[in-house]
């Protein structure tokens, strides 16, 4: 069985195509993805992230056929991302994906996001039964699947970690080119100083709002700071702000993981998600 997949929860639209061979085991047959990237200091609005997939998701199709040598008729089934993401571009994907259903009469899936990241993790690794560290830019969780359906155990009780570090970069105007997280993860390799930013656990739930604002007050300081004593130490300012956002955030997902592991008696972890891509 050979199935096609559109993705477009976000600001990447990503086009699939997997063959499912009889013995169990899958061959991707193409991979293709285009990501819409803001100025620095921007971010994506839905309008025109839906703009940018309903231009590139026909040409992605096209060429991932292309490139897996077969037509569309030789698909089997179409599956689409039903949610969770972004309203807008949500529903360009989905338009897109029924439209190729009813022209070529071929059955649609609609897919959960979330379970998505988590089933293509299990297979990628293999791993049987972990605790998942579920982290993207609309998502923090911790999850476990337990008696047929996967279970929440924590989360975050605001923003997710992704959009912090999205909101984040934008403060100190990094670019959005691969992603902001990628760029924090380079300027904190660089930071040497640690600056203390609040750090909150709640059992296994976590809170970003608070290290965000807190954030945003020390680097608007501590840069004006440089500024009025003309000194040439900006860059240095902004890696180790990184470096300490970076650090606090890593310590809290660890802590309710770890945490989490204990509960269930769990010997792995799968880290899945955008943030966990990075």
């Amino acid at each position: 069985m050979i199935a096609l997949g559109l993705e477009g929860s976000a600001n990447k639209i990503g086009v699939g195509l997997i063959e499912h061979m009889k013995n169990g085991e899958v061959k991707i047959l193409a991979n293709e993805r285009k990501t819409y990237i803001t100025p620095p200091g921007q971010g994506f609005l839905p309008k025109d992230t839906a703009r940018h997939h309903r231009e590139n998701v026909i040409g992605l199709i096209q060429l991932s056929l292309t490139k897996a040598e077969i037509s569309i008729e030789q698909v089997d089934c179409i599956c689409f991302t039903k949610g969770p993401g972004m309203g807008a571009p949500l529903q360009s994907v989905a338009l897109a994906a029924r439209t190729l259903s009813q022209l070529y009469n071929i059955p649609l899936v609609g897919v959960n996001h979330c379970i998505g990241h988590i089933e293509m993790g299990r297979y990628i690794t293999g791993a049987q039964n972990p605790i998942i560290l579920y982290v993207s830019g609309g998502n923090t969780q911790v999850i476990a699947y337990a008696e047929k359906r996967y279970r929440i155990f924590g989360e975050t009780i605001d923003i997710a970690v992704g959009n912090c570090l999205d909101r984040f970069a934008r403060i100190l105007n990094l670019s959005n080119d691969p992603s902001p997280g990628y760029n924090i993860e380079q300027m904190a390799k660089k930071g040497k100083t640690y600056v203390e930013l609040p750090y909150v656990v709640k059992g296994m739930d976590v809170s970003f709002s608070g290290i965000l604002s807190s954030a945003e007050v020390i680097a608007k300081q501590m840069l004006e700071n440089v500024y009025s004593r003309n000194l040439s130490e900006e860059e240095i300012v902004k890696y180790d702000l990184c470096y300490s956002l970076q650090e606090t955030i890593f310590g809290m997902l660890v802590e309710i993981t770890e945490r989490a592991m204990a509960h269930v008696g769990a010997q792995e972890v799968l880290i899945v998600g955008g943030v966990g891509c990075i």
